[in-house]
């Protein structure tokens, strides 16, 4: 392989390492305006969109022992990574889709794991990162505060007694 295309392949298997997914979408008939528009959306939420010849991709996935992605190795790909939130970057492709009917989903890898067109639209319907964490603080504090109210029961029916007892014996007061 000729030393230029060696650094292609190289410089997609650096994007491997300092990224936490891998999204592969085909963006054939989309137009350089759209893609201009695309790349502003994604670099919003840290991921950069990378148009590569699949060869390339194939031989920088097998180099960085990644799973087999030849299935969606088709067509005009690009290929989405970064360091963000994933549910973020497949809401923006997502909302960027249905606008524009393009790109579309073809493969994702998350943690070494294949993830299908499904689990990507499954990821891009999840609330943000932010209203998911408010809303597990929202159940551990219901959680607690069910616990501090159950604790606290049995002195205040204690005390409950307690002062029905005294007004029985001081009608008056």
């Amino acid at each position: 392989m000729r030393p230029e295309k060696v650094n292609i392949v190289e410089d997609i298997r650096h994007r491997f390492i300092h990224s936490s997914f891998l999204l592969i979408v085909e963006f054939t008939g989309m137009r350089v305006d759209h893609f201009a528009e695309l790349r502003k959306r994604l670099k919003g939420v840290q991921a950069q969109l990378q148009v590569v010849k699949n060869t390339f991709l194939s031989r920088a996935a097998t180099a960085h022992n990644l799973p087999e992605l030849s299935v969606a190795l088709h067509g005009q790909n690009a290929l989405v990574t970064g360091e963000g939130d994933l549910c973020a970057v497949a809401k923006i492709l997502k909302t960027f889709a249905s606008e524009f009917e393009k790109p579309t989903f073809k493969i994702g890898v998350l943690d070494n794991s294949i993830l299908s067109v499904e689990q990507i639209k499954a990821l891009a319907d999840l609330p943000p990162r932010d209203v998911l964490r408010a809303q597990f603080l929202g159940v551990l504090n219901a959680s607690a505060g069910r616990l501090v109210r159950t604790l606290a029961e049995p002195a205040a029916s204690l005390a409950r007694l307690l002062q029905a007892k005294h007004d029985k014996e001081n009608p008056s007061t």
